[in-house]
C-alpha cells in the first residue's frame, strides 16, 4: 500500500556543505525543513581528507568529520534528514512534489536544490584505491599539501591550465598530460601555461595506471598513437577533466545550462518561483566548501523570506472511493 505524501514548508535536496548550511538556517528560522540527503550523503567532502581552508578549524579537519558536525548542528535545531535519493520531481505547481526511492513522496511549499556536482575521474581501479592519497580534483583545496613535490595534471582545457598554474605556487614541477596533440584551452590560458618554466607537457597520452601502494608514487602513461608506455614519477595527480552537476532528475523541471548546471537569477532563485539553488549544482567557478556553505545560507534566507509572504497551498484531497 502506497504511503500518503508527507508535507513540509521546505524540502532541501542534498547534504553537502550547501544543503547542510541551508538546513541549519532554515531550522533556526523554524521552517522545520526536511532534507533528502542522498545516498551516499555528504557530498564531495566525504572523499576529502584534510580540510585546512575551512574557517574555524586552525588545525584542519577531516572532510567526513566536518560534514558530520554540520549535520549534527542542523539536527540540533530541528532539521529532519531522510537518507534516500530524489528520483522524480514535479515543480509544475505548488505544493511541489518530490519522490524518493524508498521513503515515499514529499510535498513542499518551497524547495532548495543543493545536490552538488561530481568531478569526472579517469575510471581506473588504481585511481579509486589511491583517492585522497595523492589524487585530487581541486588544486585550491589540496595544492598546499604538495609543497616541493613534482605533480601531474590531466586535462587540456582552461580548468586544467588554471590548476597547473596555481599548483606551480607549491610544486617543484607540474607536468600536464593531455590525450590530444593540442590544448583545448583558450589561447591566453594556453600561452600562460606554456610560458611558465615550471610547467611541461606530455601530449597524445593518457594515464593508464596510478603507481603506489599507500600513496601516489608515479603514473604509467600510454601514448595513444603508438601504444608505447612510460612511467612518470610524481607525488600527486590532479584530474581536471571537468565536473558533472547532479541535475539529471531536474531536466525538464528547471532551466539548466548546456552543461547541466542550474541557472540562477537574483541570488539563488531558479526558473521556478519557490525553488532555490545553492552550492556546486549552480556554481561552475569556485567549487569550494566555504562558498557552497555561503550560498546555502543565502538560499535558506531567500526561501524563508519568500515563504513569509506566501500562503501555504492546501494539500490536494484524494478523491473518495
Amino acid at each position: 500500500m502506497a504511503h500518503e505524501p508527507r508535507t513540509a514548508r521546505l524540502v532541501i535536496l542534498g547534504s553537502g556543505a550547501a544543503g547542510l548550511t541551508a538546513a541549519l538556517y532554515a531550522a533556526r528560522a523554524e521552517l522545520k525543513p526536511i532534507v533528502i540527503a542522498g545516498v551516499p550523503a555528504g557530498g564531495q567532502l566525504l572523499i576529502t581528507t584534510d580540510v585546512e581552508n575551512y574557517p574555524g578549524f586552525p588545525e584542519g579537519i577531516q572532510g567526513p568529520t566536518l560534514i558530520e558536525k554540520m549535520r549534527q548542528q542542523a539536527e540540533r535545531f530541528g532539521a529532519e534528514f531522510i537518507d534516500d535519493n530524489a528520483t522524480r520531481v514535479d515543480f509544475s505547481h505548488r505544493p511541489f512534489r518530490i519522490e524518493t526511492g524508498s521513503r515515499g513522496a514529499f510535498l513542499a511549499d518551497a524547495v532548495i536544490v543543493a545536490t552538488g556536482a561530481n568531478a569526472r575521474w579517469l575510471g581506473l581501479d588504481s585511481e579509486k584505491r589511491l583517492m585522497a592519497k595523492g589524487i585530487s580534483a581541486c588544486a585550491t583545496c589540496d595544492g598546499f599539501f604538495f609543497k616541493g613535490h613534482e605533480i601531474a595534471v590531466v586535462g587540456g582545457g582552461d580548468t586544467a591550465m588554471e590548476e597547473a598554474l596555481f599548483l606551480t605556487t607549491f610544486a617543484s614541477h607540474v607536468t600536464v598530460i593531455h590525450r590530444r596533440d593540442a590544448l583545448r584551452a583558450s589561447s591566453i590560458m594556453a600561452a600562460r601555461a606554456r610560458a611558465n618554466p615550471k610547467i611541461s607537457f606530455i601530449f597524445d597520452s593518457e594515464v593508464v595506471e596510478v603507481l603506489g601502494h599507500e600513496r601516489v608514487e608515479g603514473l604509467r602513461i600510454r601514448n595513444v598513437k603508438d601504444g608505447s608506455t612510460r612511467d612518470l614519477m610524481v607525488r600527486g595527480l590532479f584530474v581536471a577533466i571537468g565536473h558533472v552537476p547532479s541535475t539529471e532528475v531536474f531536466r525538464g523541471a528547471l532551466d539548466l545550462d548546456h552543461e547541466g548546471y542550474v541557472r540562477v537569477r537574483e541570488h539563488t532563485k531558479t526558473s521556478v518561483v519557490g525553488v532555490f539553488a545553492a552550492g556546486d549544482v549552480q556554481d561552475r567557478h569556485y567549487r569550494q566548501a566555504v562558498t557552497a556553505a555561503g550560498s546555502g545560507c543565502m538560499a535558506a534566507i531567500d526561501a524563508e523570506r519568500w515563504l513569509a509572504v506566501q500562503p501555504a497551498k492546501p494539500v490536494p484531497t484524494p478523491p473518495a472511493r
